[in-house]
């Protein structure tokens, strides 16, 4: 059975075969339109059978079924202003929290390779008494410079990108 909705308005029924007629029909339906119904609209109860699809929806897996129905309700809402408007303003917030939080990542590593430059700097005066004294190897003392030049270079390189996104 199938359910087709149409303006009422005088004919509607010509041209449509016998087993298309619908199972309500009006004697008179020009004398139920007036100024009055100008927008009526009537649904009309048609005895017919759906085509079925030639697609086996069993050979589908679910995750297909899932991104199908995902697809087809994105379209819908899109075509509705109420959902268009929520889902661009999701997508105008998310995108927003996106880059606050692509802009904390930068702030908090930043931060963490320069608490290690600090540690580095400790080390490397703690070698360099150690050196001084006779006690410490260059090698270590070269390291702890390395350590402390590299993090702090990725902890500055780090703030600076954040300042250059802004």
């Amino acid at each position: 059975m199938l359910v087709h909705i149409t303006p009422i308005c005088g004919g509607i029924f010509a041209g449509r075969s016998e087993s298309a007629q619908p199972l309500v029909a009006y004697d008179n339906l020009d004398a139920i339109r007036g100024p009055m119904f100008q927008d009526l609209y009537v649904a009309l109860l048609y005895l017919r059978t759906l085509v079925k699809s030639t697609l086996d929806m069993a050979t589908i897996s679910t995750a297909r079924k899932l991104s199908i129905l995902a697809r087809v309700a994105a379209q819908h809402a899109g075509r509705t202003r109420t959902l268009g408007a929520l889902l661009n303003a999701g997508r105008t917030t998310a995108a927003h929290f996106v880059r606050v939080l692509g802009q904390l990542w930068l702030e908090v590593t930043g931060f963490v390779f320069l608490v290690l430059s600090g540690i580095g700097a400790l080390a490397f005066f703690r070698e360099y008494a150690k050196y001084q004294a006779g006690h410490g190897a260059s090698g270590r003392l070269v390291a702890a410079v390395a350590f402390t030049a590299m993090f702090a270079w990725f902890g500055v390189s780090s703030f600076w990108r954040v300042r250059t996104k802004k």
